[in-house]
């Protein structure tokens, strides 16, 4: 079982489809909800969620650019009474998963009518930057003033919270509707000198924010990556001979703009999630097709690929008889196995992950999850492994057995999160003991400088076990094990 996998949920906060589960709940009850979302990734031995905070040019914070999302109050611009962003990451970092900051970037509003936003809006205030498409309001990608704005709002959020990842979907120009234009005639005659034709300029436009927001984050706060979930087919074969093997009604190159192959070949993002929300077989758009696809368009670059599993299909009647097998999404794990570039994968939704239709998330458990996973170390953001811990005890307890130990100052990098190995009997333990997850019993956040405890609860009376400690950085680089320690509870 490999040691390193990267597995999350995504937590969507738009039209309350996760949290929270309706607007207006008082601080309690929103913040229970939250920890109960939390509760399930650890059940389900995930090791990270990705959290909407940006819904619809709306903010999840005290943010001087937007107003207070309406998804947390009913009432855009109410503030909740607390900062969830600030609560989501610190609960989320106490349980020692990763918290990635999920944005929306051009999305302004579920409607077409300006007037339901707060009179500061910026869309209110700059009536020039929107339009109005597919019954919804759109930021204006092609005016350099509104992606200079979204850069700066997301990057409010990037500063002040210890988030560690910033994460787009796959919204970039809207979705196609019928025939109708997205109208940006105006805005490609003012801005669009050089180009070929509109589409080149609208690509360009994408790739200017996906560009330049990277570099932002990484001028910032170095180690926080950046990861983009786009749509799943970028061309067609019969569009673009290097495109998937597909015949999808959407190609995201054409249709949203997106270049999210380019994105990936110049290593402007850090991991790519395409969403391949369709069962094995399915002949216009295979799961077995696209993920050899996105291997090989990730092979040889830094950037990580997790692959975004349609967990909200599974047991719904709307769907293709495939998704009545409880067996489908554990199958998509399991033929991943063949594709050394899938590093781990991010359910939609965090509701759906909860209501286990079918128990095929007990299935993906049992057969994928049965022990923890180390995140996946991401080299292209530095950092070296921390110093190696000591540890200190291992001591039977009332609740299992009791470990303590210490990080020594030194050359390494400080130690954000720990790994606790747990081996059965007496005896040595070395680097091979630790190639794979099956001695993994926990990873536990660090409580800074100073001695740290863990109870592993999991330990059975009457069993003799050897323990060691290894110490990880902000992105993941692992350190030497600690020194044994044999106790028998």
């Amino acid at each position: 079982m490999p040691k390193r996998q990267f597995r999350a949920a995504w937590i969507a906060s738009v039209a309350n489809i996760d949290w929270p589960s309706r607007p207006g709940l008082g601080v309690a009850e929103q913040q229970a909800e939250y920890r109960a979302l939390l509760d399930d990734a650890e059940r389900n031995r995930f090791n990270a969620v990705v959290v909407q905070v940006r819904p619809t040019a709306d903010a999840f914070w005290p943010s001087p650019y937007e107003p207070w999302s309406s998804w947390l109050t009913g009432t855009q611009g109410r503030d909740p009474g607390y900062d969830p962003l600030e609560f989501a990451v610190r609960e989320a970092h106490a349980r020692n998963l990763e918290f990635h900051a999920w944005f929306n970037p051009y999305r302004v509003s579920m409607g077409t009518d300006p007037s339901v936003l707060t009179p500061d809006h910026p869309a209110r205030v700059h009536p020039d930057w929107i339009v109005a498409y597919g019954g919804k309001l759109y930021y204006n990608p092609g005016i350099p003033q509104v992606r200079r704005f979204v850069e700066d709002a997301i990057m409010d959020g990037v500063r002040r919270y210890d988030i560690d990842g910033v994460h787009f979907d796959d919204y970039f120009y809207p979705y196609p509707v019928g025939t109708t234009p997205f109208d940006d005639d105006a805005t490609y005659e003012q801005y669009g000198d050089g180009f070929p034709d509109k589409a080149s300029w609208r690509r360009h436009n994408i790739d200017l924010l996906i560009q330049e927001l990277g570099a932002r984050i990484k001028d910032a706060k170095p180690w926080v990556k950046f990861g983009v979930s786009p749509f799943a087919v970028w061309r067609n074969q019969a569009t673009d001979s290097e495109g998937s093997a597909t015949t999808a009604g959407v190609q995201t190159y054409d249709d949203l703009a997106a270049d999210t192959r380019r994105w990936v070949r110049e290593e402007w993002i850090d991991y790519i999630v395409p969403q391949v929300y369709w069962s094995i077989g399915f002949a216009p758009a295979d799961y077995a097709v696209l993920i050899p696809w996105w291997s090989e368009q990730v092979e040889g670059t830094g950037v990580q690929l997790f692959i975004g599993q349609a967990t909200y299909k599974v047991g719904t009647s709307t769907q293709s008889p495939e998704w009545s097998d409880p067996d489908e999404v554990s199958r998509h794990l399991t033929f991943n196995r063949d594709y050394p570039q899938v590093l781990g994968d991010v359910y939609f939704s965090a509701k759906d992950v909860r209501a286990n239709r079918l128990h095929h998330m007990d299935i993906v458990r049992a057969e994928h999850y049965s022990r923890p996973a180390l995140v996946p170390v991401a080299e292209q953001l530095g950092g070296h492994a921390p110093a190696q811990p000591v540890l200190t005890g291992a001591e039977p307890v009332a609740g299992g057995v009791r470990l303590t130990w210490v990080s020594p100052p030194g050359d390494g990098s400080a130690a954000t999160s720990y790994a606790v190995y747990r081996f059965d009997g007496r005896g040595p333990v070395d680097t091979c003991d630790l190639a794979d997850a099956h001695g993994l019993v926990a990873t536990v956040r660090g409580a800074g400088t100073g001695r740290q405890t863990f109870v592993d609860a999991t330990a059975e009376r009457g069993r003799t076990y050897t323990y060691v400690v290894t110490a990880l950085d902000r992105v993941q680089h692992e350190s030497e094990p600690s020194r044994s320690r044999t106790v028998r509870r």
